[in-house]
Order: structure tokens, then C-alpha cells, then sequence
């Protein structure tokens, strides 16, 4: 069985196959980059990256390739074009085949995309608590 009681993102990657483990490294410092605020925690046993405590993008490897989550309509209507060339579903999740160029440029956009609409988020519920 596979382990799943991962305590670092270290651990998540050392665990994944070698095909994936320099590509899953490279996502990580590209949202890292994008993020360098943002607290890098494992989450649903899977690398995530919050700002404020709330969950901004999850990274994870797979055996033919890399997902990124959430991909809700907002963000994929954004990256429409962009996205074309991947699966993206339903689900709320971008899947990037590991045998393909690593877009690095484009998941540095999307994780800032991310922080900006849960920063919006935040900020809306705020003014809303404060009509109380």
C-alpha cells in the first residue's frame, strides 16, 4: 500500500515515481515563487499552499501526469486558451502530462490568479461582517 501519512512536501516527492520527482520539484518552486508568503503545508495528503489560512492551490503526481486544484470556472474561463492543450474537468482539476514541457509561466499566472480571487473572497466577507 501506498504511504499516505505524509508530514512535508519533501516526503510527498521523494515518494513519487523518478519521472515525476524533478517535474513535481519544479511545480513547487514555481508556486513557491508566485506565493513566497504563502505557508506550504500537506493537505487531503496532497502538497497545498495557503495564504491567511485559507487554500490557495494543491499540487499532486501521478503516474502519467501532474495536477493542479482547483481549476473552479472562473479560472478556467481566465486561462481558457491557455488550458486548451490540457485536460481540465469537471472536478475542478488541470491535469499536465508528465511527458510534456513543464508550463512553468502559466502555473506561476494561475497561482496568482488563485491568491487574488481568495483575496477578494476574504475581503468581501469581511464587508460583509462588518454590516452586521
Amino acid at each position: 500500500m501506498a504511504k499516505t501519512d505524509f508530514k512535508s512536501v519533501d516526503e510527498y516527492i521523494a515518494t513519487q515515481p523518478e519521472a515525476a520527482k524533478d517535474i513535481l520539484e519544479r511545480v513547487r518552486n514555481t508556486i513557491r515563487k508566485a506565493l513566497p508568503t504563502a505557508e506550504e503545508v500537506i493537505s487531503y495528503q496532497i502538497p497545498a499552499y495557503k495564504l491567511r489560512g485559507a487554500a490557495i492551490l494543491y499540487f499532486a503526481g501521478w503516474k502519467k501526469h501532474y495536477s493542479l486544484y482547483p481549476a473552479n470556472e472562473q479560472l478556467v474561463a481566465f486561462f481558457k486558451n491557455d488550458l486548451a492543450p490540457y485536460e481540465v474537468n469537471n472536478k475542478g482539476t488541470i491535469r499536465f502530462p508528465l511527458s510534456r514541457p513543464i508550463p512553468l509561466k502559466l502555473i506561476e499566472r494561475i497561482a496568482k490568479f488563485r491568491a487574488k480571487e481568495v483575496a477578494e473572497l476574504d475581503r468581501i466577507k469581511a464587508a460583509a461582517l462588518k454590516k452586521r
